[in-house]
Parts: structure tokens; sequence; C-alpha cells
């Protein structure tokens, strides 16, 4: 009986990790591509030259906005790559940091969620007015920071990829960045979902989702939203976007805790990974990681406890229509 009961955890949790990946991928493939292609194009040269005299409003030089877009728009591998060719201080690295952490690789991440059915408008949105208004109330309130940035490893220590030969070299280049990172994904997503299909399947989930409860409890999600979080926290929002979908195909989480979900894992994600990649920069780590969880905590509570009032207030056939 007990090999009865592996087997089929084994192959319901194989079948779900799969169709979940298929479903991330079928966004992500086409968008990683899109980037990959754009950014040889004029078009990033153009945003960087839009953004560049706005830069000054964070206390930052114009040459910012590169690393700035590579963030947004790439990954913060990008923007880090940017940043070590700088002579930029500890606090207009940090100011760049604290930016890129909340919002990097935007065309990607956005689109993912938008497959949980939160709008790419608020996630994006969300992200990247965090990034603004961080960057601004670093710039008016921390007076320290100005000894000159201390890189732990040269610029030159990157790799060089050289220019392409051509707009074919450019497009395989995309193709085989966006396999990369479906590869990526599926050895993370497939492994996770048998885990917790077994987990699941044992009982293990609803004891979990009780240990976890604090943090649940304090941004008034759903229990069922608790391994989410965590998944989301420690991996990132594709593979905790993952576990929200196969959330909303059984039906356990509601819209409300959808938006409340996608709020916090906007705001803090990846947590070690993202934090980490910093350390080459050599500004204080401890400090970022805390901004964004302290500004995932409040915000998500804040905006529960408002959604909470607005529904409690509103006529009854409004409520239920």
């Amino acid at each position: 009986m007990a090999r009865i009961v592996w087997s089929q955890s084994l192959r319901r949790g194989w079948l779900r990790g799969w169709q979940t990946a298929w479903t991330l991928s079928k966004v992500i493939f086409p968008v990683t591509l899109l980037v990959s292609v754009l950014k040889e194009t004029p078009l990033m040269d153009g945003l960087v030259g839009l953004i560049a005299p706005f830069m000054s409003w964070f206390g930052l030089p114009g040459e910012a906005a590169v690393a700035l877009v590579m963030g947004m728009f790439i990954n913060l591998y990008a923007a880090i790559g940017a940043l070590l060719a700088m002579d930029l201080t500890v606090k207009q690295a940090f100011i760049v940091a604290v930016m890129t952490s909340f919002a990097h690789n935007l065309l990607v991440e956005t689109a993912v969620t938008r497959q949980v059915g939160v709008s790419v408008w608020f996630s994006g949105g969300v992200r990247v007015g965090l990034a603004v208004v961080a960057a601004l109330l670093l710039h008016w309130f921390w007076p320290g920071g100005q000894a000159p940035a201390n890189y732990t490893i040269p610029a030159d220590f990157l790799p060089d990829a050289g220019e392409p030969a051509g707009w074919g070299d450019v497009f395989l280049g995309g193709v085989a960045t966006a396999l990369g990172g479906i590869a990526q994904l599926v050895l993370i997503v497939v492994p996770l979902m048998i885990g917790m299909q077994i987990l699941r399947d044992l009982a293990v989930l609803d004891w979990l989702s009780r240990k976890l409860g604090l943090l649940t409890r304090l941004l008034d999600i759903s229990p069922q939203g608790s391994l989410t979080l965590a998944a989301g926290l420690v991996f990132g929002i594709a593979y905790g976007a993952g576990l929200i979908i196969e959330s909303a195909r059984e039906g356990q989480l509601s819209r409300r805790d959808l938006y409340l979900l996608v709020l916090f894992l906007s705001t803090c994600h990846a947590v070690i990974e993202d934090t980490l990649i910093f350390f080459p920069l050599g500004i204080p780590l401890w400090p970022l990681l805390g901004m964004r969880l302290l500004l995932a905590l409040v915000l998500t509570v804040l905006t529960a406890r408002i959604w909470r009032k607005i529904v409690q207030h509103k006529p009854l056939q409004e409520v239920g229509g």
C-alpha cells in the first residue's frame, strides 16, 4: 500500500510540475527572447537617454541610468556588471541596489504574475513605485555613505561576450538565454511540485501551514498561502507563482489572497540570492534586506486592512455581486 501511495504521489507531482512549468514557460520564453533582442537595438540606448536626466533626483550621476535600465529590463547580474564600471559613492551604489532590488527583470516577472490573474499594472507599478520612493527617501534623509564604493572584484573580472556578428547571432543568443531560463525553471519547479504533492499526501502540508501561520495571519492571507510565501521568499517570483497557480487551480486562494501574495512577493522575493548578489559592490547587505522585508510587511498589512474595511462597508448586494 505504501508503495502505491508513493508512486501515485510521485506521478501526480511529476504531472503537476510539468504542467505548471509549461504554463510559466509559455510566458518566460517569448518575453526573455524579446528582451534579449531588444537590448541589442537602439531602443535600449533610447531608454537610458530618457531616464538619465532624472538621475539627479536620486542623487545619482546620469550614467547610473545604464545600471537601472539593465536591471529593470534584463536582470540584477546585468545591473551589477554596469555598476562595477562606475565610480560611485557607497550611498549612490546603495541607492541603485535598492532600486533594482525592488524593480528588476520587470517584463518577465510581471508577465509571470499575470498568469495567476494579477494585473500587470498592479505588480509592475508597485515595484517601480517602491523603487522610486525608497531612492528618494535615501537621497533626502541618509547623510552618510559619502566614501567611494570599494568594489571587491574589478570590472574586468566579468566575462566580455563581445559584439554579436549579426542579427542571427542576436536571435540565437536570445533563444539560448530563454531556454536556459526555462531549464532552470524546470529544475526547480518540477521537484518542488513533487515534494509538495508528497507533503500533501502525507498530511505534512497542513502541519507546515500551521507552523507558518504566524506570517499569513500577520498579512491577513489564507493559511494555504504560507508555503507559497516561503517558496517565493527563497526562490523568487517565478517559482512562487508556480505554487500560486497550483493553489489557484485547486481553489485554495481567493482573489484577495492572490493580490496580497503577489504584492508581498513583488516587494520582497529571492531574498538570499538578490541580497548576496550585491556583495561585490561593498554595500551594507543587512539594511538592504531589512528595507525590503519591512516595506513588504508594512505595505501588505496596510493593503489587507484597507481592503477588508472597504469590503465590510460595501452594501450587501454589491458584495454579493
